[in-house]
């Protein structure tokens, strides 16, 4: 918070005080706040109502609405207009993943995957079922939340997000041009090509965050060179369309090929996911290796350590 934030103690409703600014993004500001009625430390995204994506805060409170009440959903306390801005007060949370993962080196453990994954499969299924698609999904878009709720993996930035269609007519009707739709790294084939997307392409770019994680922060298709945005991102198709499941996984238990080959699959034959068979492959790879559901996740071994370094 700058010091003229400090001098002008700026409030939203006259009840949500700014604290500190947490970061910011392609679709607002998000800052650390106060309830001054409750104490309650909550965040706050803040979008001029003159930005160029000024309608995608709102889009994305009004899916928050809609996903109210499951697990891994963060709570919306309060939404409405301050001064110059589109305001959404909503449950404070903790680290993204991305942020995780550089704190642990750049190396998350097979247990610690397979826990999230677990998670974040039940997470997709369920907005999935509620007939929306997130169309972004990267690791700086997964945050585990904050205090008690520490071991939840939440889904958060729904400003790209939409209600599915019916994606088999959608597609042979249109196919669109531009830049590709969310962040080329993890974004599915079909988000590259500018068709329309099904639960499938969600599914997709969550099995590359995995991978990922899996092989120390490398994709076949990083650092690849380019002249400019729009060569790279053709760069990036090709290189996707050229690797097999087999090569994206080298090295990984056989699973995550499976996942990718239903993933494949379902995009091709425009099937609907079976995230139950996704969750049996994972869990039963989970328990042959005797990993225990703790939550205790590789940060938590390393914050630890820390802490008995720091004590000793």
């Amino acid at each position: 918070m700058s010091k003229s934030e400090k001098q002008l103690d700026i409030r939203v409703n006259n009840q949500y005080r700014l604290l500190r600014r947490l970061g910011s993004g392609g679709f607002g500001v998000v800052y650390e706040g106060i309830d001054v009625m409750t104490s309650q430390r909550v965040a706050l995204k803040l979008e001029h109502i003159r930005s160029e994506h000024s309608e995608s805060l709102q889009n994305e409170i009004d899916i928050y609405k809609k996903l109210a009440g499951s697990a891994g959903i963060p709570k919306l306390y309060w939404d409405g207009d301050e001064c110059d801005y589109n305001v959404m007060v909503f449950e404070l949370l903790g680290p993204n993943l991305e942020d995780l993962f550089n704190y642990c080196g750049r190396r998350f453990s097979l247990r610690t995957v397979l826990l999230l994954a677990d998670q974040l499969i039940r997470r997709f299924q369920y907005i999935h079922s509620k007939g929306f698609l997130h169309r972004d999904i990267k690791p700086a878009n997964l945050l585990m939340g904050h205090g008690t709720r520490g071991n939840i993996v939440y889904i958060t930035d729904m400003g790209l997000a939409k209600e599915s269609t019916d994606v088999a007519a959608a597609r042979h009707g249109r196919q669109l041009e531009g830049p590709v739709l969310g962040t080329a790294r993890y974004a599915s084939i079909n988000a590259h090509r500018g068709v329309e997307q099904s639960p499938a392409d969600d599914m997709e770019a969550l099995g590359y965050v995995f991978v990922y994680f899996l092989q120390q922060g490398n994709l076949p298709w990083m650092g690849l060179p380019a002249k400019s945005g729009s060569e790279k991102e053709l760069a990036i198709l090709r290189k996707k369309q050229s690797t097999s499941p087999e090569e994206l996984c080298d090295s990984l238990p056989d699973e995550f090929v499976k996942y990718f080959n239903h993933i494949k699959t379902s995009c091709d034959n425009d099937r609907g996911v079976d995230y139950k068979y996704l969750l049996r492959l994972f869990r039963s790879l989970f328990q042959r290796h005797g990993f225990e559901y703790d939550n205790v996740y590789d940060w938590t071994v390393l914050k630890y350590m820390e802490y008995q370094e720091k004590c000793a």
